[in-house]
């Protein structure tokens, strides 16, 4: 019997910043090239976080992240 995968951690942190127009971006350095933009920063939050399971879905389909289960948090 195979012994049970451990669980990897991807803890996502998100970094703010504000525009001049006062829209706002969220970034997240651990996957480059998720970065949006919102009207609130709640917003921001919310597109950023949808992105990074998205990026992280087309990874694991594609074989690019470690097989077995997965624990995903964000920390803003």
């Amino acid at each position: 019997m195979k012994p049970a995968a451990k669980a990897t951690a991807f803890d996502l942190k998100v970094e703010f910043d504000r525009e001049a127009d006062g829209r706002w971006i969220a970034d997240i350095p651990a996957l480059p090239g998720v970065m949006v933009y919102g009207r609130t920063r709640k917003q921001a939050l919310v597109a950023v976080e949808a992105l990074a399971l998205r990026v992280i879905a087309d990874r694991l389909e594609h074989g690019e992240a470690v097989p077995g289960e997965m624990t995903v948090s964000f920390a803003a």
